[in-house]
């Protein structure tokens, strides 16, 4: 293939790629309105992953794993403090340093939330079929790793 076609299909590649990413920042894993937006909703993942791991974290950790930064982390947290989602535990050891956790009422909330999504699922799996979730599932991992791999190498 020649330079000029090489470099059509590489702009029509990521024509598409555009287009896909676009599309999916609005899906939404649940059809209704819910008590937490996404960016909460991810937050409260991270925490709850984090504590079945045996981990607390703190707000440059939240940070990190959301991929955003902890200023903005800080803020969500305000806000879901401020309404009594969850809650800063200082560390016993250094008080300077401040876990961020659910409270008692967000862990009902959160778990209501995870059945709607987890009802959404059912609903999807039953569009889709699970050979094809599968592999959409693959494919969408292996195309991460193959970024983070791009990335790598251009970074040297």
């Amino acid at each position: 293939m020649e330079n000029k076609e090489m470099m059509d299909l590489n702009r029509e590649y990521l024509g598409k790629i555009f287009a896909m990413l676009k599309r999916m920042e609005n899906v939404a894993l649940i059809g209704k309105e819910t008590r937490f937006n996404r960016s909460e909703l991810r937050l409260l993942t991270e925490i709850l992953l984090a504590k079945c791991e045996g981990k607390r974290l703190i707000s440059t950790q939240l940070a990190k794993r959301l991929n955003i930064t902890r200023s903005a982390v800080s803020q969500i947290v305000n806000q879901m403090e401020a309404q009594g989602i969850v809650k800063r535990v200082a560390d016993d050891v250094d008080r300077k340093i401040a876990y961020i956790e659910f409270t008692g009422e967000a862990m009902e909330h959160y778990e209501k939330e995870v059945a709607t999504a987890s009802k959404f699922i059912g609903a999807l799996l039953n569009e889709l079929g699970t050979e094809k979730m599968d592999r959409l599932l693959v494919l969408a991992e292996d195309f991460a790793n193959a970024v983070e791999s791009v990335n790598k190498k251009e970074e040297k």
